[in-house]
């Protein structure tokens, strides 16, 4: 049997729209972020929103920049 090579799941012609793609939610999540932040005072800050949206959209950002298909 001869091994079959490694394919992207993605169709290579497909890479420079994805990479605007997700590039555009990245800053808009990161705009959405720097806004609540600045925007909300001590008393009502709330720290599973802050977590969950820099830990959630931080580390799926990283490992798609990194290579890892997610």
């Amino acid at each position: 049997m001869a091994a079959k090579p490694i394919a992207s799941p993605i169709p290579v012609l497909m890479y420079p729209t994805l990479s605007v793609f997700t590039l555009a939610i990245g800053l808009v999540i990161t705009a959405i972020f720097f806004i609540y932040e600045a925007t909300s005072s001590r008393k009502n800050c709330s720290l599973g929103k802050e977590l969950a949206t820099a830990t959630g959209f931080g580390s799926l950002f990283l490992l798609l920049a990194s290579g890892v298909y997610v």
